[in-house]
């Protein structure tokens, strides 16, 4: 019987929503933007955090580095002033890796040597937009690197400067993407590598396309790009995660003693813990999260406004059909369940659209910034919820109104 009611409110509403499609479709419309933009901001913000928690999460909660920045910028005074560090040259880099004798850590030496180069092999050569990294055997394992084929640099590669080369995954599809590139040999600025290695996927980032790149031996990185001020990277990974904070702190002491920095001196190098770094931009998107609230809940204002309005709309002309019910029966209940419903399938319907056009807008910023997009779930169900409660809170009223209409007035009014 129950479920026989909600059919036949179900085909009413339906049938109302039908004989008002222009109303219908522009409330529909109102509350779809508001959804659109809380379910696309939101999914925006879902493929950025997914994309920084994979980028940076590879690299291990137990990795740290020493580098010439930790932030740009400090406040001083209630003013920001710009923070200028000298570069960590290379004989400060071994000086440091030398020095730093923290138990259960390993010290990696790295630097980029150019993000311009060219790749041959055989006749054919890439675009020069290669980025060259000067690595020693500890590099990959402290950045969280793995090899789909092949294998990492050893000591006796990094001690011997041998010419091998371990290359991004696009090379695979792209430059050496008709052979087995193992053994193959590549070309850079004149100097012929050995590929040993093929680096698994990693994605682009903020623009870094880092699965074009060409990892090679710091020494004869340094010997092939010998541009001046080269700014160099300690990467540090300790192997006992409890040690972590006592590691960040050597390691600090011990790049004060190689700038010879006195007491009363601020550090002019930057450490930067990878968890910190997630943190801290993960941090930023929750103010975007906030933002799309914000704007969601301005939207849905406006259209639970207009939803009501047309519900109210919808009362008045019907004030003889309701009329006509409560004297054949119907009670207050049973007309107010039906507005009620009415007034929930207009919003869902809203929540529907805007959630479709939400995504796809979400998806389309992701694919076009290189995020990695996932489904927003949560933002789905927020959509859900959001449209939900605008339909109770714009059709309470006009339910409530129609409920209460006297049969004998309603029967009179023309």
């Amino acid at each position: 019987m129950m479920l026989n009611l909600f059919k036949e409110n179900v085909r009413i509403a339906f049938g109302s929503i039908r004989t008002q499609i222009l109303r219908t479709s522009l409330t529909v419309l109102i509350i779809a933007i508001g959804i659109t933009a809380l379910v696309g901001i939101l999914t925006v913000v879902s493929a950025l955090e997914n994309t920084i928690s994979s980028d940076f999460a590879s690299m291990g909660a137990n990795t740290f580095n020493v580098k010439q920045y930790e932030n740009t910028a400090q406040r001083q005074g209630g003013e920001e002033r710009e923070i200028i560090n000298p570069i960590i040259s290379y004989p400060e880099a071994v000086d440091f890796k030398d020095k730093y004798d923290f138990p259960f850590t390993e010290t990696s030496l790295s630097f980029t040597a150019t993000s311009t180069a060219e790749v041959k092999y055989e006749a054919t050569k890439t675009d020069p937009e290669i980025a060259v990294v000067g690595v020693d055997e500890y590099f990959m394992t402290n950045s969280g690197l793995e090899t789909s084929l092949g294998r990492n640099f050893t000591g006796f590669d990094i001690d011997n400067n041998n010419y091998v080369c371990i290359v991004g995954s696009d090379f695979g599809k792209g430059l050496l993407k008709d052979v087995n590139p193992i053994d193959k040999t590549i070309s850079i600025r004149g100097a012929r590598f050995k590929v040993i290695g093929i680096l698994k996927e990693k994605g682009s980032t903020f623009g870094n396309k880092q699965d074009l790149r060409v990892l090679i031996p710091i020494q004869v990185a340094r010997s092939l790009f010998t541009a001046p001020n080269i700014n160099y990277t300690m990467s540090i990974m300790v192997s006992n995660s409890e040690l972590l904070d006592q590691a960040i702190d050597h390691a600090v002491i011990t790049m004060r003693n190689v700038r010879k920095l006195s007491p009363v001196r601020d550090n002019n190098f930057g450490v930067v813990r990878s968890d910190d770094l997630i943190n801290r931009i993960l941090g930023i998107t929750k103010y975007l999260g906030l933002a799309s609230w914000l704007i969601g809940i301005i939207t849905v204002l406006g259209s639970s406004i207009a939803l009501m309005n047309i519900m109210i709309v919808s009362v008045t002309e019907r004030t003889r059909e309701i009329g006509v019910r409560k004297a054949l029966g119907a009670k207050r209940s049973t007309v107010a369940i039906q507005f009620f419903i009415e007034t929930l399938l207009i919003g869902q319907m809203g929540g529907i659209v805007g959630i479709i056009l939400g995504i796809l807008i979400g998806f389309g910023i992701a694919t076009a910034l290189s995020f990695a997009f996932v489904i927003p779930w949560g933002a789905i169900l927020a959509a859900f919820f959001t449209s939900f409660m605008v339909a109770i809170v714009s059709g309470l009223y006009p339910a409530i109104r129609a409920a209460y209409l006297d049969p004998i007035e309603a029967l009179r009014y023309e």
